[in-house]
């Protein structure tokens, strides 16, 4: 038996997909998580061999609960199954580690494959967000671009964002006019909004 356990902040989907994993003769379910701040005790008492991770959760995000997994349990699989197909996601969470990246409208079929696959040692991509990706690239953003834009999105003032990350405000505006042209937004919030529909952020 492969054993799975699911880290996704919405009951109701971890519900779902535990049900239709434990139709499948070979994969049962170990564990659920509802936060990313929980993987890896979690993984660490069920002793999974394959997690299905969603990006999007409380307190740490999927892609680095997964980077912090793959040191703590690097014979874990994980498999990256999100609601948002965006193409920095694959990416980041390639480079985080994870041996897959599907969407949730994956058929079950599919999902219960591509966690086979996982475990046997295999990638497995969604085609089109894999096309998707190669046409979008990398990030343009520096890793403190990054960090200033990930703090503007709460809306804060330059003040702010500066004090949140020990910068200088003319470091700060800095950083925003470059992440600005670079996204070819015409204000932070565009730039904001470019960024995390290109999983960047």
């Amino acid at each position: 038996m492969i054993r799975v356990m699911l880290a996704d902040d919405q009951a109701l989907v971890r519900g779902a997909l535990a049900a239709l994993l434990e139709l499948e003769h070979d994969l049962t379910v170990v564990g659920e998580v509802g936060d990313g701040a929980e993987v890896v005790a979690a993984a660490t008492e069920k002793r999974p061999d394959v997690v299905l991770m969603d990006v999007e959760m409380p307190r740490l995000d999927g892609i680095s609960a997964t980077a912090e997994l793959r040191k703590v349990l690097p014979d874990c699989r994980v498999l990256i199954v999100t609601t948002f197909g965006r193409p920095g996601y694959l990416r980041r969470g390639l480079q985080a580690g994870a041996a897959g990246f599907v969407v949730k409208d994956t058929p079950a079929r599919e999902l219960a494959d591509a966690v086979r696959r996982v475990h046997q040692g295999l990638r497995v991509v969604d085609p089109a967000l894999a096309t998707d990706s190669l046409i979008a690239g990398e990030s343009p953003l520096t890793a403190r671009e990054t960090d200033v834009l990930r703090v503007a999105r709460g809306g804060g003032t330059v003040a702010d964002i500066a004090g949140e990350l020990f910068l200088s405000e003319g470091t700060v505006r800095n950083h925003l006019s470059a992440v600005i042209g670079k996204t070819g937004a015409r204000t932070r919030a565009e730039a904001a909004q470019i960024a995390e529909t290109n999983g960047w952020l």
